[in-house]
């Protein structure tokens, strides 16, 4: 069977990468809309799930995997921003508080329709920070593609607290069910993912 990331994300690429399987990158077909109304959880299910079902018709025989991650501060979703202005915006209310990341993951199998759905929840805390180190953060140009206007695995960090949770669910990709699930459908890899997790601590991960 073929391994497909249904993705655009280079970070997501650079994880799924750590098993050391071949793969393949397929950007998906889907308008990732938010509702008003529903809970964060079910938009990142739905979202994930979407990716990976809107490229299944072109991938008989494979296993598909389709993430999407956002942000919950308070009952406030928060997405990618739309623009500078919109990413300080965002970094303000962030600034000395706790959010929550959820990233949905979903794996299609396209040979027996089967599908694996995961959900997993990252507690962020942010320093105060002023209104000058936004600006000079947003002058890095890393916000535009990240929900929550900052990047985790870059100059984003300095921006952090704490994190409890899995960081790379918080990056964009959980590896450990991905691992679990491609090893009950007969997939041998040499990854060690408990070890990876036990000697890659958070601030130990440089790029991906």
């Amino acid at each position: 069977m073929r391994l497909i990331l249904a993705s655009t994300s280079e970070r997501r690429r650079n994880i799924i990468s750590l098993l050391g399987l071949p793969f393949e990158v397929f950007p998906p077909f889907l308008d990732e809309q938010p509702q008003a109304f529903r809970p964060l959880e079910e938009d990142v299910r739905a979202f994930a799930f979407g990716k990976a079902k809107s490229i299944a018709h072109l991938f008989p025989d494979s296993i598909i995997i389709g993430s999407d991650t956002m942000i919950l501060l308070g009952s406030v979703k928060i997405g990618k921003p739309s623009d500078l202005s919109h990413a300080k915006q965002i970094l303000q209310h962030l600034s000395g508080k706790t959010h929550h990341i959820l990233t949905g993951l979903a794996m299609l199998n396209t040979k027996t329709g089967e599908d694996d759905q995961h959900l997993e929840k990252v507690d962020v805390t942010m320093k105060p920070f002023s209104e000058e180190e936004i600006i000079r953060y947003l002058s890095i140009g890393e916000s535009l593609d990240k929900a929550g206007a900052y990047s985790l695995q870059g100059e984003g960090r300095s921006l952090i607290r704490s994190l409890t949770g899995d960081y790379l669910a918080a990056v964009g990709l959980p590896l450990k069910p991905i691992a679990q699930t491609l090893r009950k459908a007969g997939w041998v890899f040499p990854l060690n993912v408990d070890r990876l997790y036990s000697e890659k601590a958070f601030m130990n991960w440089s790029s991906f």
